[in-house]
């Protein structure tokens, strides 16, 4: 077993060191790590823990040569010399990031490091955008010479020099201590980093296998990663930025169905090395994404039912990259068929309806795998969800989405069709659809019994529209009967001239309840055709959050 020659030593870093260490490229960031985590408060309370002298934590410092290269830290750009003894950073790489982004001119055009001292409180703060002399940008309070000019400028807090050099001071001189390892391969420097997290606040799990196997850290510019397979998907397809356990779980369901493995073992028996696996990998999730978008009618990722669905299909293409017209009608029927069912029928929910249907999908046959799938959600539950309740983060939600999704929704103010790409913009970075989503009444005017109604929900096409400017954009042409352009947009979104007229009048409750009504059988008019069920009856499913709460979580 690989281990240590010789223990690490102990030592210790000025603040004022460390960043110069930083700006001069002698510290470097392994492949291996996270990107930068913390927000704007995380790093705020740094200074404020410095400069009140509490500790914040070691450090544990890699030494070994580094080739010339351009490094990202955080928001910094720096052109980094070779050199025999950089410092890689194994654990600390936030407090570092952090210092050296806040105390750089540059890292001030970043809402995370903007940072400035409040001379008449005391206290780190937000830069403000209106100049105010008492208000120093931390980058001239750490800097003496800056400071002295900036008193200097702004003679009318003379008072407050005292108190600002004796901050400058305590900036400069914080003791950072440090561990440094001098000898050691990458592989137990990778070892001692997901030891180090899996005490305290664990990292997820698609962290930690990042850090297991990073691959070449020579070649890191080219190395493919799990958060590069999001980028690459996101950008050919537009379907918003899949989670890093989600890709874990693709990666993994195509070496095996059981993707709760062990993974600290993953590639030991030597079928295949880590970047075949991220490639190979990435192709089979993106043949899932492709079919989910064009085959299923689920437009973006957060209009995804449930996310384990992906890693299935991942695991299906993987083994069977183009199956025929038939088969994709097959999946397509199990893929909404499991949608409606859920996870909740298994044991262990999430996590238990992936493995159970991975565990059917045989790399040696299609036709057995597509069987397996079918069987296992043939003889459940067929109950279609009640469009009385429409939550942008529930299972059930976002199957009604997907329905409204499916009448090709029309701009209400240009006509244009919604495509895909503006509801991917819409979408933005938010954790859920709710951006693209609108209210047709301010919900604030809206009783308890509708206030969660899918009848007051519809798709929009970018941010132009406030919510509770809708009910008056489709009242405002109160009937037109007669203009069948104006009808044909009211009915991309499941609304009648008759249900624009009950609004224009102020019969606000009619008008809900006839569009409820309407969405219901849009959604079962929906799921008739994409599950091959036919649905005699609508009943509500149980009122269940499905497990995906938290982005990225999945069990």
């Amino acid at each position: 077993m690989s281990s240590l020659k010789e223990r690490p030593t102990a030592a210790t870093f000025d603040v004022e060191a460390l960043v110069a260490a930083a700006w001069n490229g002698e510290i470097r960031v392994p492949h291996f790590q996270r990107g930068f985590r913390w927000a704007r408060e995380d790093v705020r309370r740094l200074f404020d823990s410095i400069v009140k002298g509490y500790p914040v934590g070691s450090l544990l410092l890699w030494e070994r040569p580094a080739a010339e290269q351009r490094v990202s830290l955080g928001a910094l750009r720096i052109d980094a010399p070779a050199t025999d003894a950089a410092q890689w950073v194994v654990d600390g790489q936030q407090r570092i990031t952090a210092l050296a982004n806040t105390l750089h001119p540059s890292g001030q055009d970043d809402q995370r490091f903007a940072l400035s001292y409040n001379l008449r409180t005391g206290a780190f703060i937000s830069t403000p955008p209106s100049s105010d002399p008492a208000i120093i940008p931390l980058p001239v309070v750490f800097d003496l010479q800056r400071i002295l000019k900036w008193f200097a400028r702004y003679p009318e807090i003379a008072d407050h020099l005292d108190a600002a050099t004796s901050v400058t001071k305590r900036l400069r001189q914080f003791p950072i201590p440090a561990y440094v390892v001098k000898q050691g391969s990458p592989d137990v420097l990778q070892d001692i980093f997901d030891r180090m997290n899996n005490y305290g606040k664990r990292l997820k799990r698609a962290e930690v296998f990042s850090a297991l196997y990073a691959g070449d850290e020579s070649k890191q510019d080219e190395t493919l990663t799990i958060e590069r397979i999001a980028h690459g998907i996101n950008i050919e397809r537009q379907f918003g930025a899949i989670d890093d356990d989600t890709i874990l779980r693709a990666i993994l369901a195509r070496r095996g169905p059981d993707v709760t493995r062990d993974i600290h073992h993953e590639f030991e028996d030597g079928r295949e090395d880590r970047d075949a696996a991220y490639k190979a990998g990435e192709e089979a999730l993106l043949r899932a994404v492709t079919f989910v978008q064009e085959k299923a009618g689920v437009p973006h990722f957060h209009l995804l039912p449930y996310r384990f669905l992906l890693v299935v299909l991942s695991r299906f293409f993987a083994h069977h990259p183009d199956p025929g017209p038939d088969a994709l009608e097959t999946l397509r029927r199990w893929f909404w068929r499991a949608s409606v069912v859920g996870p909740y029928i298994f044991r262990g929910s999430a996590t238990g309806a992936m493995r159970t249907q991975n565990y059917r999908i045989s790399p040696h046959s299609m036709s057995e795998s597509l069987q397996g799938l079918i069987d296992v959600v043939e003889r459940s539950e067929r109950s279609v969800p009640n469009a009385a309740r429409l939550r942008t983060n529930e299972g059930a939600g976002k199957i009604i989405l997907c329905s409204l999704w499916a009448l090709g929704p029309r701009d209400l103010l240009t006509a244009d069709s919604i495509e895909q790409p503006r509801l991917a913009r819409s979408v933005g970075d938010s954790n859920t659809a709710a951006t693209a989503i609108g209210y047709i009444v301010n919900p604030r005017n809206v009783g308890s019994s509708h206030r969660f109604s899918a009848g007051n929900r519809i798709i929009l096409s970018s941010k132009k529209i406030p919510a509770n400017e809708v009910d008056s954009l489709v009242a405002m042409q109160p009937v037109h009967r007669g203009d069948a352009e104006w009808e044909a947009i009211l009915a991309s979104h499941a609304i009648t001239p008759d249900m624009a007229s009950l609004l224009a009048s102020g019969r606000t409750v009619e008008f809900l309840q006839l569009r409820e009504q309407a969405v219901q059988e849009c959604l079962q008019g929906f799921l008739t055709e994409m599950c091959g069920w036919k649905f005699e009856t609508v009943e509500p499913l149980l009122d269940r959050r499905e497990d995906e709460r938290e982005p990225g979580v999945m069990d």
